[in-house]
C-alpha cells in the first residue's frame, strides 16, 4: 500500500507520515485532509501597517504580528513566546509549555534558521489576540508575537490542473513579497505556486510532476523548499527512485540545512532503492539528528559497526526458502488487509468496484472508496475467487477496510472514516479513522457502532482480536504514544466493554509508525519502518512472553520483505501459510495481496565458528566488489585470503571459536584498513569495513591545500611519534606515495600554555620528529621542503593567556599541519 494520495492507502494511512496534517487509515498510512475544508483567509497586511513592514507591525493591543510564508505548518494564528537558534533548546521549552497545559510546538523557520516556541494556534486574528493578551500576564510581553503564517496566495481550485494546461506565462517569475520583509522579495513562479497549492491539499502526483516541469525549466527554482517538496511527494507516494534522486539533490546542495526527518526518508529512499550501505550511513545521522539538530555527516561517521547494521546486513545477505505468490484477485487499484472469516474465506479491502452501476470515487485519486470484499479460499492452491461485497449494512460510501472477527464470526470490528451525515473533522480539518464493531443476528450484520475508546481528536484502527477474543490489539496515535502510530490493546470485558488502553511499549513501538497487528497464540505480526528493515514498511514478529509482555521483535526477513512496503500479515493455525500485502515490483496494481508457504520447515544450519561482512566506501556507503581481504592471526600471520563477491560482502569460515583475528583490506585509491575481530564458539560474527579513499585527505582551507589527519598527539613535553600518532601519520605516508609529485611542508603549533620561547623549542622538535617519521617510511626527503615549529605564535582562538580557556580549546591550538606545496 503506497504513501500516495493517487492510492487509496495513504490516504487511510498518511498518520504524521508528513508534518501536522495526519491520521490513521485503514490502509496504511493514516490521514485524510478533505479538498473541500474551508481555509482560513488570512489578514490582510493593512489591518496593521500602513508602512507594510509586518515586523514592526503591532496590532492595536500592542502586540507585534508578523506574516510569514512557506512554513511547513498549517495556516493560521500562531502565539509565539521564544525563539531559539538550536531545535534541542526549543523543544525543551515547547514540553516545558505543555506540561503546563498549553497547546504547545515548534515551528522551524528554515530560511532565518530559527526555531519558535508556540503556545497555541488560533484559526481567526481576534481569537489569536485575546489569548496573547491574556498571554502577556503569565510571561515575558516583549517575547510574545503572533506568526500569521500564509502559504502565499493558496489556489483553491478543487481540481488538479492537468500538465497539458500548464501555459508557458506559468514559468515566468513573478515577484511574492516576503510579509516578514517587504524589502526581501522571494521569486516564485506561478508553476510552483500551483505546486505548492497541491502540495498543501496532499495531491501529492500532481505536485511531483509541477515541481519537475519547473526544476527542469530554471536552475534558480532548485531552493531548499521546492527540492525538498519534490522530494517528498515522490516518498509520500512510494515512488523511491524518484524519492532517492531529489532527496541526494536535496543533500549535496543543502546537507547542513536538512533536518531529522529529511534524513529519515532519504535513508529509506535509499533502502527502496536498494542503496542499504549508503542508508545505513544516514541513519546513524538520523539518530545523531534527533539528539542534536546540528549533527552533520562526518559526526555520524564510524569504522564499526552498530548492532542495527549488522541487523540488516544479515537481512540482505539472507532469503529464506518461502514461496510467495501474486493472487489473480488482484486488481488495478489497492487491495490489502485479508483476513481469516469461518472456515474457507478472506476478507479483505479494495477499491476495485466492479459494478455496473456508476459510483462515488474519491476526489483525489478518481478511484471508488474501499470497501470489504469476501472471496472464497482454496487451501491447497492458496487462491482467492468469486470476490463479493461484503454486508451492505457494513461497507458505506466512505473508507471501510482491516477487519478482524470474534472466534465464533458472530462479531466484528473493522476501520471507517469518522463520519455522520457527513465526514466529521477535527479544528485542524482532519477526517480522523475509527473503529467499528457490527454484530451478527439471524445469520445478518447489524448497523456498525462505534468503540468507546475511538475519539474525533485522533484515530484508531487497525483492529486484531486475540485467538480466544478476549483482548483487542489496534494502532492509534491517541494520548501516549511513543512514535507517529502506535499498537495499543484492550481486554473485552463480558459485558462487551472494554479496558483503558494500554501501549504495547518499547519491545513493540518505536518513534516512528507501527500498524497493522496480528496475534495468534504464540506471537504478534506486524508492520513498521522503526525498527531495522529493508526499506518501507516491514513485517515483524514478537514471541509473547508468559508475563504477557513481548520478546524482541524480530523481521521476518527476504521474500516476505522487500524494499518496498509490506504489511497485513496474516497466518494459518500451524504457522506455515498465509496471505500479505505488499507495493512491490511485479505486482498487478498499487498494493496487491500475497500468499505465502513455507517451502523447509526447518532452516539450515549456519556454517558456525565463522566471520562474515560487507566491506563499503565510508562517505558514499557504496558496496565494495572484488576488494582483497586478509585474515592474520594474533601473531599477524596470514591465514586466509579471499575478494569480496560482487555485493562486496565476505565470509570465512571454519575458524577457530573464541579466538582473536585480524582482517586487513588493501585496495587501489584507499587507505589500508585493520580491524580486530573476535570469534564466538558456533556463532557467525558480522561486521562491516568502511574504507576511506586517499583523495579525501586532500582539502583546502582558506585557499592552501593542506593533508587533513587526525589530531597528531604527543605526550606532554616529548616529541617522539606515539603509536597512534604513527597511524595517522602512515595514512599521510598512503596519499604521498599515491601521489609521487606532491610535495609538502610541516608546521607545527603550540598552545599560549608555558614560556614562548620553549614552546618553539618544543613545536620544532616535533616537527622535524614528523619529518624523520615520514621519510623512514620511504618518502624521499626532497618531498618535505621544510619542518618549522611555530610554537604559540599562529593560534587559532583567543586562548593567548589573556582570557580563561577550557582545556578542548587549548587543544585546538597544539596541532600539525601539512600544508601542499606541490602535487
Amino acid at each position: 500500500m503506497k504513501f500516495q494520495i493517487q492510492n487509496i492507502s495513504i490516504l487511510l494511512l498518511l498518520f504524521f507520515s508528513y508534518g501536522l496534517i495526519a491520521q490513521i487509515s485503514p490502509t496504511k498510512e493514516i490521514t485524510q485532509v478533505d479538498s473541500t475544508y474551508p481555509i482560513e483567509n488570512t489578514v490582510e497586511n493593512q489591518d496593521y501597517s500602513s508602512s507594510g513592514n509586518l515586523d514592526q507591525a503591532k496590532a492595536p493591543t500592542g502586540i507585534p504580528i508578523r506574516e510569514l510564508t512557506n512554513l511547513d505548518i498549517e495556516d493560521g494564528f500562531y502565539i509565539i513566546s521564544a525563539s531559539a537558534e538550536t531545535g534541542n533548546y526549543a523543544n525543551q521549552t515547547a514540553t516545558k509549555y505543555i506540561k503546563e497545559g498549553f497547546d504547545s510546538g515548534v515551528i522551524h523557520n528554515t530560511q532565518e534558521h530559527m526555531y519558535y516556541v508556540h503556545l497555541g494556534r488560533y484559526t481567526n486574528r481576534q481569537s489569536a489576540l485575546d489569548a496573547g493578551n491574556t498571554y502577556l500576564k503569565g510571561h515575558n510581553k516583549d517575547s510574545i508575537w503572533i506568526l500569521n503564517s500564509s502559504s502565499s496566495k493558496k489556489n483553491h481550485d478543487t481540481e488538479p490542473l492537468a500538465l497539458e494546461e500548464v501555459t508557458y506565462d506559468m514559468l515566468d517569475s513573478s515577484k511574492i513579497i516576503d510579509a516578514a520583509n517587504d524589502n526581501n522579495p522571494v521569486n516564485k513562479t506561478k508553476l510552483i505556486q500551483k505546486a505548492d497549492s497541491y502540495f498543501d491539499k496532499m495531491w501529492y502526483a500532481e505536485a511531483a510532476e509541477l515541481y519537475e516541469k519547473a526544476l527542469s525549466k530554471d536552475e534558480k527554482n532548485y531552493s531548499f523548499d521546492v527540492i525538498q517538496k519534490v522530494g517528498d511527494a515522490h516518498y509520500f507516494n512510494t515512488d523511491m527512485e524518484k524519492a532517492y534522486h531529489w532527496y541526494n539533490i536535496l543533500y549535496k546542495k543543502y546537507g547542513k540545512q536538512m533536518s531529522a526527518d529529511n534524513i529519515f526518508k532519504y535513508a529509506h529512499s535509499l533502502k527502496g532503492t536498494g542503496k542499504y550501505a549508503r542508508s545505513k550511513r544516514l541513519m546513524r545521522l538520523y539518530n545523531r539528528k534527533i539528539k542534536d539538530p546540528n549533527a552533520s555527516i562526518t559526526d555520524a561517521l564510524s569504522k564499526k559497526a552498530l548492532p542495527n547494521e549488522v541487523k540488516l546486513d544479515q537481512l540482505t545477505n539472507k532469503i529464506q526458502n518461502i514461496d510467495i505468490h501474486n493472487l489473480t484477485i488482484n486488481s488495478k487499484y489497492s487491495e490489502f488487509g485479508p483476513m481469516y472469516y469461518n472456515e474457507d474465506q478472506i476478507v479483505y479491502a479494495s477499491a476495485n468496484d466492479t459494478s455496473i452501476f456508476a459510483t462515488r470515487k474519491y476526489k483525489w485519486n478518481d478511484q471508488p472508496y474501499l470497501d470489504l470484499y469476501a472471496a472464497k479460499l482454496n487451501d491447497e492452491s492458496q487462491e482467492l475467487k468469486n470476490a463479493v461485497k461484503f454486508s451492505k449494512e457494513v461497507n458505506t460510501k466512505y473508507h471501510e477496510a482491516s477487519v478482524t472477527f470474534s472466534p465464533d464470526n458472530e462479531t466484528m470490528y473493522f476501520t471507517r472514516n469518522n463520519y455522520g451525515k457527513k465526514l466529521k473533522r477535527d479544528k485542524k480539518g482532519i477526517n480522523h479513522l475509527k473503529i467499528y464493531r457490527s454484530k451478527k443476528v439471524n445469520g445478518e450484520w447489524t448497523e456498525a457502532t462505534e468503540v468507546p475508546f475511538n475519539s474525533d481528536s485522533y484515530s484508531t484502527g487497525h483492529p486484531a482480536l486475540s485467538p480466544d477474543g478476549k483482548k483487542l490489539y489496534f494502532v492509534s496515535d491517541m494520548p501516549g504514544s511513543i512514535g507517529q502510530t502506535d499498537i495499543f490493546v484492550v481486554d473485552v470485558l463480558e459485558d462487551g466493554n472494554f479496558s483503558e488502553p494500554r501501549n504495547l511499549g518499547p519491545e513493540i513501538n518505536t518513534e516512528r509508525k507501527e500498524m497493522f497487528p496480528f496475534v495468534n497464540n504464540e506471537k504478534i505480526y506486524f508492520s513498521s519502518d522503526g525498527h531495522v528493515g529493508l526499506g518501507g514498511l516491514d513485517i515483524f514478529e514478537a514471541t509473547i512472553a508468559e508475563d504477557g509482555g513481548f520478546l524482541e521483535a524480530r523481521n521476518l526477513g527476504q521474500p516476505i520483505n522487500s524494499n518496498k512496503d509490506d504489511f497485513s500479515f496474516i497466518v494459518n493455525k500451524e504457522g506455515q501459510k498465509g496471505f500479505f500485502a505488499s507495493n512491490r515490483k511485479g505486482g498487478q496494481g498499487d498494493d496487491d495481496l500475497y500468499s505465502f508457504k513455507r517451502l523447509i520447515v526447518e532452516e539450515v544450519p549456519e556454517s558456525k565458528n565463522a566471520i562474515a561482512g560487507v566491506v563499503t566506501d565510508l562517505i558514499t556507503g557504496e558496496r565494495m566488489p572484488k576488494t582483497m581481504i586478509t585474515l592474520l592471526d594474533e601473531n599477524n600471520i596470514k591465514m586466509k585470503e579471499m575478494v569480496t563477491d560482487d555485493q562486496g560482502s565476505f565470509i570465512f569460515e571454519d575458524l577457530e571459536g573464541d579466538t582473536k583475528y585480524t582482517i586487513k583490506t588493501t585496495v587501489s585509491d584507499f587507505f589500508d584498513e585493520e580491524i580486530a575481530v573476535s570469534t564466538k564458539e558456533n556463532e557467525v560474527i558480522n561486521t562491516e569495513i568502511a574504507l576511506r579513499r586517499l583523495k579525501e585527505m586532500i582539502a583546502v582551507e582558506d585557499g592552501i591545500r593542506k593533508l587533513k589527519t587526525e589530531m597528531i598527539y604527543f605526550d606532554f613535553d616529548k616529541s617522539y611519534i606515539r603509536k597512534d600518532a604513527a597511524k595517522e601519520l602512515d595514512k599521510l605516508v598512503q596519499v604521498m606515495t599515491e601521489y609521487p609529485k606532491m610535495v609538502i611542508k610541516i608546521e607545527s603549533h603550540t598552545d599560549s600554555r608555558g614560556k614562548r620561547a620553549y614552546n618553539k623549542y618544543l613545536s620544532d622538535k616535533r616537527a622535524k620528529s614528523t619529518r624523520d617519521y615520514i621519510i623512514s617510511k620511504g618518502i624521499d626527503a626532497d618531498r618535505i621542503e621544510s619542518a618549522i615549529g611555530y610554537g604559540e605564535e599562529r593560534l587559532i582562538n583567543e586562548c593567548d593567556g589573556t582570557v580563561p580557556c577550557s582545556e578542548t580549546d587549548h587543544l585546538l591550538n597544539r596541532r600539525s599541519e601539512f600544508i601542499i606545496v606541490d602535487m
